[in-house]
């Protein structure tokens, strides 16, 4: 399963769902690969990942496909393996920037798609964190994946404009993927005590949109997992909040009917 965890809004958990999903499917004993697309690295950071000069990159990937390599590597050189038992990463870089806009001149979009399917059989759960915007690499990861994530963090974010999302993919998926499948809206930084975050949710389900339950409680630990770059379910296995990731885990393995196979 290749499933991408995108939204056009930065600040909403994208890292932090993406990373911490991954991290659950590890250590439940699944081979799993995070694909980094953003350019700041966030989930590279988290997962763990200390990049030197010499570390091949998703940048180094996207560089090959335009023929700035002369000796092609394969796909499996550019994963890097993270300090964690079966998480392994392709890495982000700073450089994903400055190669966009060569990549999109040159219709390059499907050649993540291509790495990925050589990539599959090495892995049983791919997870793939999007930058906050819809550019060449949010739409690479969508026609690569079989299925995508909103993340939703309770702010004034509206209903409309996950609406306004769903329109941009499904005219991609129209065009590019036709299998790829929506699994929901993840609800990240809820305070069940607040009447905001029950009223925006209560919004999105009046919109008929696919809410996905466990919701993922605020809480400090996520910034402390952050600030020591253990992802929760190895740095506080036992806390609720890693049980809510573990439960919004199993809801999408279950979306997926992966368990019963």
């Amino acid at each position: 399963m290749v499933s991408v965890v995108f939204n056009q809004k930065g600040g909403v958990g994208k890292s932090t769902i993406s990373t911490n999903l991954a991290a659950c499917c590890a250590s439940l004993g699944f081979k799993t690969l995070l694909v980094d697309l953003d350019s700041q690295g966030n989930s590279t950071h988290y997962a763990g990942i200390d990049l030197t000069e010499n570390t091949l990159t998703v940048a180094d990937m996207f560089r090959q496909v335009v023929g700035f390599f002369r000796t092609p590597n394969k796909p499996i050189e550019f994963v890097q393996p993270s300090p964690f038992e079966n998480l392994f990463v392709l890495p982000a870089s700073s450089e994903l920037s400055e190669l966009e806009r060569e990549l999109e001149s040159r219709y390059k979009m499907f050649k993540l798609r291509e790495t990925l399917k050589t990539l599959r059989p090495s892995f049983d759960y791919i997870f793939i964190d999007t930058p906050p915007n819809f550019n060449f690499y949010s739409k690479a990861a969508l026609i690569a994946a079989d299925n995508y994530i909103v993340p939703f963090d309770c702010d004034a974010f509206s209903a409309q404009a996950i609406i306004h999302l769903l329109d941009n993919v499904a005219e991609l998926k129209a065009d590019h993927n036709p299998a790829l499948s929506f699994l929901g809206v993840a609800i990240n930084q809820f305070n069940s005590q607040a009447k905001l975050p029950q009223s925006l949710v209560q919004e999105l389900e009046t919109e008929g949109l696919e809410v996905i339950r466990p919701f993922i409680n605020a809480t400090v630990k996520v910034k402390e997992s952050h600030s020591k770059r253990v992802p929760l379910p190895f740095y506080l296995p036992n806390h609720k909040v890693t049980k809510q990731f573990h439960g919004l885990f199993k809801t999408l393995y279950d979306n997926e009917k992966v368990l019963s196979e």
